[in-house]
């Protein structure tokens, strides 16, 4: 037997005692003040066990006995019927009374006000003939429940003009309505009538206060409030916790209950759900499990409302495996509880535990709300679940919450991560109401979907309707301006976003960094990070990662020293990112002790940062350490296999390459584009024709992919290199594009190394179409001449390059001798120790004609002319055992 039925149990006990006492009792109009105690006695108890049916035959004995009763016997009764929530056998009393006081007219007031009818709570409020305090609170907080605040205060204000005071309640419960409305300005003059009135002292007052300055927002006035309270009770202690919370001060809300507990306060479900909802705003994992322990101290564990606190508290820290066992845990669960545990699935990236517990929700028989609906959308979203959440929009527009915007939103963001832009657009273009989040879905939509004009095209449309953007409008039209390049629009929308005051927003000033490093201003990227006060994560890594997609490597570096210096923890993106650059640089030394750094913050895990340092050993010519990094890797992602597939391919290892790619179909890993593009460049380093016709057919067959310019270019470089050379120009002829400058000069290359200058002219002569200005055409069709011995026709090459002031691009190399990068071009004089390098080299020279070592040069008087002193610029010389 629970709490209540042992109440009600004692009640009709109690009841039952004193019916058998009223039957004694004989309706003696000589002893009135006996059945006045005895019938007002019987209605109170009725009332305070909510016993509907014996006060009701109370009532029939009244009425039998013919007893008389008082107004106050009359109101006892009433009282009664409205506790026991039967408006109408109140209402029929108070219409049969033939005196009334105002207690009877408020009992009614209330009785109205709190099933929500106020026409019928104003309109016996206006008939009533004298008011008091409690008439007028009534009302206002009539008001108040029903949500029609500015209602509530409209009566307020006609109170004050009647001449009535306000007592503690009145301040209270207008203090409320300002807290609905936010109205700042009228909650100070309330709080100047309370002070004025002595009572900003009152608990009940104060507490109240303190709530609405939380709720408009200004918390040091609400801390002010607690302080001076010289009596705190669990109202004010909830009261500025929830504040703190509400105003995001989460560790100070933390703080206060702390201080609550050492009070000796103590604590109740709307204090427990504002302290888990400081621990899932910080990820407070620890000290969420810790305030858990304490619930359930406190007896509070299989309270519903606490779990459902506690339950989202684990889900907003990552942790679905506690949120999914207290909720299992729970004796009873309600749809707030559901909603937690599946929005909490949906925002772990768990979808389709998501689904299921919905499924669970419609089969509860609870029902179902534009939070669950909007929950699970999200999840399909998560899991790209297209076919489920086309059922989830049906069941939206069969519940007629289709026209609730967040549903709304939640069905245009999942059919655009489903990469159903029609389907997306034509829910945007149905939405009745539209608010900043359903603009931002669709957006996203279109930007997520690469459809980068579309995407600047609806941002202007936004404009249009007047509907401001924030930040997150902003991060996704910056991303659509970064992957176009287009970086007259985005220095456009900065000009916007500088107007708007949000040049400084953390968020925003990351996307403005990345859009102009994308776009190759680096500089303007660089103020833009140097301004802000906080540099985020998002911010450095766009920097470097534009360092080094503008091939600016030995700066990126210098940044991320800078980095280091400031501070800075770098993420396994930053390591990745400078990683990329020690391979372009062959700065290995440097390669290593970012590896070091690695294991030592324990990412080596990481697949991104894996594959990174497979490829960056690889280039940096250590394939021993790169084949090492491949055989350690955690988890070998497509990423890790290309790099260790293109490492081999790069050094001329093709069987190697080709080993790796076999295990790679073994372990059931899906190759992409970039794996056929390194296995095809292997199989033309081992000259395996057939190999290379077999992967090349099976990108298309096997795996659904069609073949793209760099592997048309690969299979001309392996059919050539076989010496089919009319193959590999039918291949060009036939491609399903037109061919590019990359492939010509891969037909030219070949050409060169068979001798056929028919074929090497038509190679050059296309290249040329497309490119007036490419050097490698004129220099390796004169190389070609030069080899068949034709010196004119060499000359008249070099003419046209002079002609056309075509200039071939020195050669360059480089060293890294003690951390520090020698970079060395042809005819270099700039370095410090130029002479003493020239010296050593000479001797070098000398000691290879010693040895029989000839230097091979290609040479005539254009060339001459052009280059001061062959033996000086020894980086043109090809020597030939």
């Amino acid at each position: 037997m629970g709490y209540f039925d042992l109440t009600h149990h004692h009640s009709a006990r109690l009841l039952s005692f004193s019916l058998r006492l009223f039957s004694t009792l004989t309706p003696n109009p000589a002893t009135p003040t006996k059945s006045f105690r005895t019938f007002s006695r019987i209605f109170q108890q009725c009332s305070d066990g909510r016993a509907l049916n014996p006060g009701k035959q109370a009532h029939s004995q009244m009425i039998v006995s013919g007893f008389e009763p008082t107004v106050f016997v009359m109101n006892c009764l009433i009282q009664m019927y409205v506790k026991c929530c039967n408006l109408d056998y109140a209402t029929k009393v108070f219409g049969e009374m033939i005196e009334r006081d105002t207690v009877s007219w408020n009992t009614v007031i209330f009785a109205y006000a709190e099933c929500g009818k106020m026409e019928l709570a104003q309109k016996f409020f206006d008939v009533m003939p004298i008011r008091d305090v409690v008439s007028w609170n009534s009302l206002i907080s009539g008001y108040l429940r029903n949500g029609e605040y500015m209602k509530s205060i409209d009566v307020c204000m006609q109170m004050r003009s009647s001449g009535m005071a306000f007592d503690p309640t009145s301040l209270a419960v207008i203090s409320k309505a300002c807290s609905g409305v936010e109205d700042y300005d009228l909650g100070i003059q309330i709080h100047c009538v309370a002070v004025k009135m002595g009572f900003d002292v009152d608990v009940v007052t104060g507490s109240a206060l303190l709530d609405m300055y939380a709720k408009c927002r200004k918390l040091e006035f609400s801390l002010q409030v607690f302080r001076e309270l010289p009596e705190k009770n669990w109202v004010s202690w909830s009261s500025i916790i929830a504040g703190c919370v509400q105003n995001d001060q989460l560790l100070k809300g933390l703080e206060m209950f702390k201080k609550m507990q050492k009070a000796a306060i103590g604590v109740s479900q709307s204090t427990y759900a504002s302290v888990f909802r400081s621990c899932a705003g910080l990820s407070a994992y620890r000290f969420g499990s810790q305030l858990h322990g304490h619930v359930i101290k406190a007896h509070f564990g299989s309270d519903v409302i606490v779990g459902t606190a506690t339950l989202d508290m684990y889900a907003k820290c990552g942790s679905m495996s506690d949120a999914r066992k207290l909720f299992n845990s729970l004796p009873n669960h309600n749809l707030q509880s559901y909603n937690a545990i599946i929005i909490g699935y949906a925002r772990n990236g768990q979808g389709n535990e998501a689904l299921h517990l919905f499924l669970l929700l419609l089969k509860s028989g609870l029902g179902f709300d534009e939070i669950s609906l909007s929950g699970v959308l999200g999840a399909c979203a998560v899991i790209k679940g297209h076919l489920e959440g086309l059922q989830l929009h049906g069941l939206a527009v069969k519940s007629r919450l289709r026209s609730n915007i967040c549903v709304s939103n939640a069905i245009l963001d999942m059919y655009g991560k489903c990469r159903y832009l029609t389907d997306a657009y034509c829910v945007f273009a149905e939405m009745i109401r539209r608010d900043a989040v359903s603009w931002n879905a669709i957006i996203a939509a279109y930007e997520q979907n690469d459809n980068r004009d579309e995407t600047l095209q609806i941002f202007v449309s936004m404009l249009r309707s007047r509907m401001e953007p924030d930040q997150f409008t902003y991060g996704s039209v910056l991303k659509a301006c970064a992957v176009q390049q287009a970086l007259n629009h985005g220095m456009e929308i900065h000009g916007r976003i500088i107007k708007s005051g949000m040049g400084l927003d953390l968020f925003v000033g990351g996307a403005l960094v990345d859009m102009y490093c994308k776009c190759g201003t680096i500089e303007e990227a660089e103020k833009i990070h140097n301004r802000t006060d906080e540099q985020t994560m998002v911010s450095w890594n766009a920097i470097l990662s534009g360092f080094s997609q503008q091939k600016q490597s030995e700066d990126a570096q210098r940044f991320f020293a800078r980095m280091l210096e400031t501070g800075v923890n770098p993420d396994n993106f930053t390591y990745a990112t400078i990683l990329d650059t020690c391979a372009n640089l062959a700065t290995v030394g440097l390669g290593m002790q970012i590896h070091a750094q690695i294991i030592k913050q324990e990412l080596q895990s990481d697949a991104y940062i894996s594959s990174t340092l497979v490829d960056m050993y690889s280039k940096c010519g250590n394939m021993q350490d790169s084949r090492l990094m491949f055989e350690k890797a955690h988890k070998r992602d497509p990423v890790t296999w290309n790099a260790m597939i293109c490492g081999y391919a790069h050094h001329g290892l093709g069987e190697d390459a080709l080993k790796v790619f076999e295990d790679m179909q073994l372990e059931n890993v899906k190759p992409n584009r970039s794996t056929f593009v390194s296995v095809l460049r292997a199989c033309a380093h081992v000259g395996n024709v057939e190999k290379g016709l077999h992967y090349f057919h099976s990108m298309q067959s096997d795996y659904n992919l069609a073949p793209q310019l760099e592997h048309y270019s690969c299979m001309v470089d392996i059919i050539g290199r076989s010496g089919q050379l009319g193959e590999a120009l039918r291949l060009i002829q036939e491609m399903p594009f037109e061919a590019d400058a990359v492939i010509w000069r891969t037909m030219l290359s070949i050409c060169k190394l068979h001798g056929d200058i028919e074929m090497a002219e038509k190679a050059a002569s296309s290249i040329l179409q497309l490119d007036p200005q490419d050097s490698a055409a004129y220099v390796l069709l004169s190389n070609i001449y030069a080899d068949s011995g034709m010196w004119d026709e060499m000359s008249k090459m070099r003419k046209a390059m002079r002609s056309h002031r075509v200039k071939k691009e020195p050669g360059c190399s480089w060293i890294e001798v003690k951390d520090e990068v020698h970079a060395f071009s042809v005819g270099d004089k700039a370095h410090p120790r130029c002479n003493e390098i020239y010296e050593k080299l000479y001797l070098l020279v000398g000691e290879m004609k010693w040895a029989g070592y000839m230097p091979f040069i290609h040479f005539d008087e254009e060339v001459a002319e052009e280059e001061e002193g062959h033996e000086q610029e020894l980086g043109n010389f090809m020597y030939n055992a």
